[in-house]
């Protein structure tokens, strides 16, 4: 039996909050995501250089938005790009916000209208400062871990979060063609059709983004054998290892 879908006829909505100060290629990646959301239907808002205080600000504004809406709301996009360390955000006023903070403005709690809705974040950001040189072998799959719970909805189901590192490492940017992470997520999503799921863990082959930062890569690593999830940093590989963790509880289909 085929796992049931999100119904997405209704209204699809997006947030782009972007710090673009001492972050050169940033708006690549507004422009790229900009077209991927027009592509896929959504009304998109972009709020440039939050503030810490303003990054918490505008999601609320955000979910307030939602919930006073008189029609059906299918989706929410939420994409949030700075620079950051574990579990936090740095605001263009140098000063840190929780993630977790964030993620909780639209969950089911807090936020009526997306209550059983899949809520996508997708995080542009280091979460640390470690390098990825690679290992000879060893590796695997990084697991989606999805849970169901048809009876009851939870507080934080439904929610699929996208991060472009995983815990304690760095992220990379071109400082004119953007993040290999966010072009290469904008591809994958408005060229492919499928569950989301699926789009994650399909192996792509995107046009480099510049001569000094390349990226060949399924979006979540596969294979350690297939040289995939690399990135050549002014001549130094680096592995690159996006992370996804989801509790959605049904197929997301964006086409």
């Amino acid at each position: 039996m085929a796992q049931e879908a999100y119904d997405m006829s209704g209204a699809r909505v997006a947030l782009t909050l972007c710090v673009t100060k001492a972050r050169e290629g940033s708006e690549a990646d507004l422009v790229a995501l900009e077209r991927m959301f027009q592509q896929l239907g959504f009304e998109s808002t972009i709020k440039r250089d939050p503030t810490a205080q303003q990054f918490q600000e505008e999601l609320e504004k955000f979910q307030q938005a939602i919930d006073a809406r008189k029609d059906f709301v299918s989706c929410a996009f939420v994409v949030l790009m700075a620079h950051g360390l574990e579990g936090q955000l740095k605001g263009e006023d140098e000063q840190m916000v929780e993630l977790e903070n964030l993620f909780e403005v639209l969950n089911n709690k807090n936020c009526q209208a997306l209550r059983a809705k899949p809520k996508v974040y997708i995080v542009q950001a280091c979460r640390g400062e470690q390098k990825d040189p690679g290992e000879t072998v060893g590796g695997g799959n990084i697991e989606m871990i999805t849970k169901d719970s048809p009876q009851t909805i939870p507080t934080y189901t439904d929610a699929l979060h996208v991060y472009s590192t995983v815990e304690g490492y760095l992220s990379y940017r071109h400082d004119k063609e953007g993040s290999c992470f966010i072009q290469t997520l904008v591809e994958v999503f408005t060229e492919r059709k499928g569950p989301i799921l699926d789009l994650l863990s399909e192996p792509v082959t995107p046009t480099p983004p510049g001569p000094s930062l390349k990226m060949t890569t399924p979006l979540v690593a596969g294979n350690p054998e297939d040289g995939r999830s690399e990135v050549v940093q002014e001549g130094e590989a680096r592995k690159v290892n996006p992370e996804v963790q989801s509790t959605l509880r049904k197929r997301l289909y964006l086409q």
